[in-house]
């Protein structure tokens, strides 16, 4: 039996710039972080030849082409394995349309239990390029590529996107202490709603190729993560709650279906409430609003909207990792 644990993520700023139509005219760039919170992948030889694949479903099929499931699909197909295996995920998060990357970990998290189960080593760097093939030349999902070298890498980034299509992960290089006061003055809140965010993202990418005023609210938004580092390193955290602020007011403007009046109006009572600034992460229309605020003012914020559900987190430094072997 292999396990593996990938971590989830949040972006701070330059989401949309890692998607291909932006990046490959102009270069991206997002500042992330993971969190702990996890997706775990379970890998067990089955005593048949057959396949077991439990996810949100079971299936039991005889063959890799039989799997419905797109990704573990791909994934065997594409590390060229035959039969005989029980692959199962769990997360700690509702696992599909938050806004914390969770396709992203569990492809990174397959991928590395394949790997282990095949008694080779993949580092982060290879794990982020498989996993960014086959949600997007594979399954032909329309997404950028911050989610899967954030659950890869792990820790609290600056990812840039480069025209010829690599990618760079630097760390936020700051205090210790800085890093702790970023952490306990941001608010997660899940809004109870999910959503499919390859239409927002399809429909987004297409206006970041053709129109210019989209393309100037992500030239901008890419410039704030250059703004977050060095915020963060002259250890101004209320310096990351402008930002942020000025970031959600920049993303709404990217495309239809980022934001509605409800959830507008959500932050517009947590900004009433004390929060200096926030987003909702992911694509948008759903998922976990997340603010910046001090400390003392998230009971506040808190009640302030009783409709959505405050989920504790840290920092995770690490990415996705084997935590149990036994081949």
């Amino acid at each position: 039996m292999i396990i593996s644990r990938s971590p989830l993520r949040m972006s701070f700023v330059g989401g949309g710039s890692d998607l291909p139509a932006y990046y490959e005219k102009f270069g991206g760039a997002v500042v992330s972080t993971t969190i702990n919170k996890y997706v775990f992948v379970t890998i067990n030889a089955k005593f048949d030849d057959e396949f077991r694949i439990s996810y949100s479903k079971t299936e039991n099929v005889r063959t890799v082409a039989e799997i419905e499931h797109a990704i573990v699909r791909a994934a065997l197909q594409m590390l060229d394995i035959s039969g005989g295996l029980e692959i199962t995920t769990i997360a700690d998060i509702p696992s599909s349309g938050t806004g914390l990357g969770s396709s992203s970990s569990f492809t990174v998290g397959l991928l590395q239990a394949i790997h282990a189960y095949k008694g080779e080593y993949a580092d982060a760097e290879m794990l982020a390029e498989e996993s960014c093939h086959i949600e997007i030349d594979v399954c032909g999902a329309p997404i950028g590529k911050q989610d899967q070298y954030a659950a890869a890498y792990g820790g609290l980034n600056l990812i840039r996107f480069n025209k010829n299509g690599s990618v760079d992960v630097s760390p936020i290089i700051c205090a210790n202490e800085t890093r702790l006061r970023l952490e306990k003055n941001l608010l997660m809140l899940y809004t109870g709603r999910t959503r499919n965010a390859n239409a927002i993202l399809a429909a987004q990418s297409r206006e970041s190729a053709e129109d210019s005023a989209t393309q100037e609210a992500l030239h901008e938004m890419v410039a704030q993560t250059g703004e977050f580092a060095r915020a963060m390193q002259a250890g101004d955290c209320d310096e990351i709650g402008s930002i942020m602020h000025r970031a959600w007011q920049l993303k709404r403007k990217l495309t239809n279906g980022i934001s509605d009046c409800q959830m507008d109006a959500w932050y517009d009572q947590a900004r009433r409430a004390g929060a200096m600034g926030g987003k909702i992460l992911g694509a948008g229309a759903g998922g976990f609003f997340l603010f910046y605020a001090p400390a003392d003012r998230h009971l506040d914020i808190i009640q302030a909207l009783p409709a959505l559900r405050p989920v504790k987190f840290r920092f995770e430094r690490t990415g996705a990792n084997i935590i149990f072997y036994r081949p």
